[in-house]
């Protein structure tokens, strides 16, 4: 094994002190380095004349610098291109070198071969309307986030697909916007669900195939307007009080008339919200802690799935929920710092 090499300016240092008659242990005492390393740099002075380390063997390098900045522009240019892609590139141009190369150039550079986050896509509109939220709620209350009833739906299979995606990055890059991949909104599903919770602890979870007369999960403003003054009352006045807030996302049936109407006739105070903004809504990390606790669940038929859902959905303990509701204004400035794209969260 080699040792570390020591730069000149060090070297220099130590024959500078010893011209001054320094001992060999004040030298090492006063660069911080082994009083070995002093002793030997002053002999191969004394013996050779020379304080640049030899020249060690070794394979010599298979690209040019050329080759090297030609590699780290692809992937700057597209930074989801493949080690095969650049590859191709190199070889149309009379390169050939392995892939085993490509990755250890982009790994000299910084760059890691990641999964790309994948982020709902943000429009301008959406990006000044995430700034625009952001700056108006920064400084709101510990209190004002306790007294709001986090809402929304999700969809539980009995099996996940993440579809990951690779690319390549430098440490600290994943959440930026060339770095992600965008995802949309769709129906379907094994269960979909509604739920709510709160700064106390999780509510109820309502399955939608309970509750339509059809028994089909499709979700639509007149499912959800029968769900609201069956669900909203009673876990708001049982986890919050009198009192209280609702979030909802702008999911159209959430929006529609006739769900605004009912929830302005019941007066209850709605917590403007903004497109494609999970990433601000705590209750979509309470819905990552109920999935992630049925991935060890061995289940076969709906009933099971549902029962295992409500059980995992009421173990999320109430110093979990805390946390992710109080972690609102972290959200809120990385929004900020952001320019209104997408966070980590």
């Amino acid at each position: 094994m080699w040792s570390k090499e020591f730069s000149m300016q060090v070297k220099e240092a130590i024959l500078k002190l010893r011209k001054q008659k320094k001992p060999i242990r004040e030298i090492a005492t006063i660069l911080r380095v082994a009083k070995s390393t002093v002793w030997y740099i002053l002999r191969k002075k004394a013996s050779t004349g020379e304080l640049s380390n030899a020249k060690r063997p070794g394979c010599p390098r298979k690209t040019t610098v050329v080759d090297d900045r030609r590699i780290i522009s692809m992937v700057k240019r597209n930074h989801f291109t493949t080690a095969n892609q650049v590859n191709n590139t190199l070889q149309g141009v009379g390169v050939s070198i392995s892939k085993s190369t490509i990755k250890r150039r982009l790994h000299e550079s910084k760059y890691r071969g990641c999964t790309a986050r994948c982020k709902p896509l943000i429009s301008l509109k959406n990006r000044k309307a995430r700034l625009d939220f952001a700056k108006e709620h920064l400084k709101k209350t510990a209190q004002f986030w306790k007294n709001i009833l986090w809402t929304d739906e999700t969809k539980i299979n009995f099996y996940q697909n993440d579809g990951k995606k690779k690319v390549w990055r430098r440490l600290g890059t994943a959440h930026y916007p060339k770095h992600t991949t965008s995802s949309v909104k769709h129906s379907g599903g094994s269960v979909m669900a509604w739920a709510c919770m709160v700064t106390s602890g999780t509510g109820t979870l309502v399955f939608i195939d309970d509750v339509t007369q059809d028994r089909s999960s499709r979700m639509n403003f007149e499912v959800f307007r029968d769900i609201l003054p069956a669900q909203i009352q009673l876990n708001a006045v049982k986890l919050i009080g009198r009192r209280f807030m609702i979030q909802m996302d702008n999911d159209p049936k959430h929006t529609a008339k006739a769900t605004q109407e009912f929830i302005k006739a019941k007066k209850w105070k709605i917590l403007e919200w903004m497109s494609q903004s999970p990433d601000l809504n705590p209750i979509e990390h309470a819905f990552h802690l109920l999935k992630t606790k049925l991935r060890t669940e061995r289940l076969t038929n709906k009933q099971q799935l549902k029962a295992a859902a409500v059980k995992a959905w009421q173990s999320i303990k109430k110093e979990e929920t805390q946390h992710l509701v109080m972690s609102m204004s972290l959200r809120l400035q990385a929004v900020i710092a952001s320019k209104g794209f997408s966070t980590k969260y």
